[in-house]
């Protein structure tokens, strides 16, 4: 299993980001996805998950309205679009393949500040 998230990057508040997880080694289509961060020395936030089909999708309270997670099967690849970022979004996102946040790649660094 290989994940590697990119997109993250400094961003002013209210801004946006788009990131993306290119998935290799498994069958991407079959598996729901995740999103989770974590701030340094805090404990892994779950942040959304995805269905293989994308007919269902949850968000944590703090991001509902604000993110969206996506998916494109053909291109093995999971999306997630950031709007209205606040400080509090700070953080290193990781994609995975699985509810505990276990199969996660490399995060990239999201920075929310003016």
């Amino acid at each position: 299993v290989q994940l590697q998230a990119s997109g993250g990057g400094l961003v002013q508040p209210g801004g946006s980001l788009r990131l993306s997880c290119e998935a290799s080694g498994f069958t991407f289509s079959n598996y729901w996805m995740y999103w989770f961060r974590q701030v340094p020395g805090k404990r892994l936030e779950w942040v959304s998950h995805i269905s293989p089909r994308s007919d269902t999708r949850y968000y944590a309270d703090s991001v509902k309205g604000r993110f969206t997670i996506s998916r494109d099967n053909a291109e093995n690849t999971l999306y997630l679009q950031m709007n209205s970022l606040k400080p509090e979004d700070t953080a290193l996102y990781y994609c995975a393949r699985d509810s505990r946040g276990e199969l996660r790649g490399q995060g990239t660094l999201v920075t929310v500040s003016s």
